[in-house]
């Protein structure tokens, strides 16, 4: 495994290619408010031997479960979605990485995913992502309550049609989400499709006790980070002006001004072409008292995990990931 040294992070929202849309629409303007952007060094990643996709640009985005704006460790991460950007079509999948999934930590230690923000922040986080995919990811987006909440409110709402468990318990979320935030909010009081406020968004993201449990939670989430990405392509520029200047304070990113800007060039092309749950096959077991996702196997994973990403049909994995697969197998019993 290789070490390749990384750039800088800062603070941003739930998707980077929001932020990369709204630069684009304002121009000059949203350019000089980066400025405002506060600066620190990252240190090196983890690369498995052989890895790189030329072509594409992968961004991991982690929601931090934080009380306390604690963005940069401290916190585990319930949000981990890994968003792939095809550099020539402007298509965007996003692929969530279910938070008990059973990992190397990177250092042969094996734990739920969720574990290595909270134990490294976004440095060991990344490189838990790259060991065990097989990923080349230089980038990261870290978010808590108050990013997704304040982003939502800012763009008038998203759209998102619910069932009754749904209506249940999102109205259950905004109790504790209320107390958290300071917000006050309203129940929504019916099922179907609604337009929900920031709060309201942020409780429906947080839902996992219904049908389907945390991979249904994830799918929450991305459908609405698509409706934020739909809604602001939606904005005109003064109001994206707004947007880009009121979450600046939430905003923590490894991306510089000159690669956002130059992101934001191509932005009209820019569509969500897919978002799905990793690992796509998998089972549960409990391990050391904690109930963790196994994936059927690994290995199988992270080659279904590249040809939906980079349309590799023929991926082979490192012998990196082999080996955790097979380790994984041989602990859980899984094959």
């Amino acid at each position: 495994m290789t070490k390749k040294k990384k750039k800088k992070k800062r603070k941003l929202l739930w998707i980077p290619a929001i932020l990369i849309l709204l630069i684009a629409a304002v121009g000059i303007i949203g350019a000089a408010m980066l400025g405002q952007l506060d600066r620190q060094k990252l240190s090196d990643i983890l690369i498995n031997s052989g890895v790189t996709e030329e072509g594409y640009r992968n961004i991991a985005i982690f929601g931090v479960d934080s009380r306390e704006g604690e963005l940069e460790s401290g916190t585990r991460s319930d949000t981990i979605i890994i968003a792939s950007i095809n550099k020539k079509s402007g298509d965007i999948k996003l692929v969530s990485v279910y938070r008990d999934t059973y990992l190397d930590n990177t250092d042969g230690s094996y734990r739920k995913a969720t574990e290595a923000y909270a134990n490294g922040g976004a440095d060991l986080a990344v490189n838990m992502l790259n060991k065990n995919l097989d990923l080349d990811i230089e980038d990261y987006v870290t978010v808590d309550f108050e990013a997704v909440i304040e982003v939502v409110d800012e763009l008038g709402g998203v759209e998102v049609t619910l069932d009754d468990e749904e209506v249940y318990w999102l109205n259950a979320y905004l109790v504790e989400t209320s107390e958290v935030t300071g917000r006050s909010y309203t129940e929504v009081t019916s099922s179907g499709t609604q337009t929900l406020t920031g709060i309201q968004a942020m409780a429906y993201c947080r839902i996992r006790y219904t049908t389907g449990w945390d991979y249904k939670r994830t799918e929450r989430q991305r459908t609405v980070l698509t409706q934020i990405f739909l809604k602001a392509q939606q904005q005109g520029i003064t109001s994206l002006i707004s947007v880009v200047n009121n979450m600046l304070p939430y905003v923590y990113t490894s991306l510089s001004n000159t690669e956002l800007i130059s992101l934001a060039s191509g932005i009209s092309k820019y569509s969500i072409a897919d978002s799905q749950g990793f690992p796509f096959e998998n089972t549960t077991a409990t391990i050391s008292s904690a109930d963790c996702v196994i994936p059927q196997t690994l290995a199988s994973n992270v080659a279904e995990l590249h040809e939906l990403l980079y349309d590799d049909t023929d991926y082979t994995v490192s012998s990196t990931v082999q080996e955790i697969s097979d380790y994984i197998s041989s602990v859980t019993g899984v094959y």
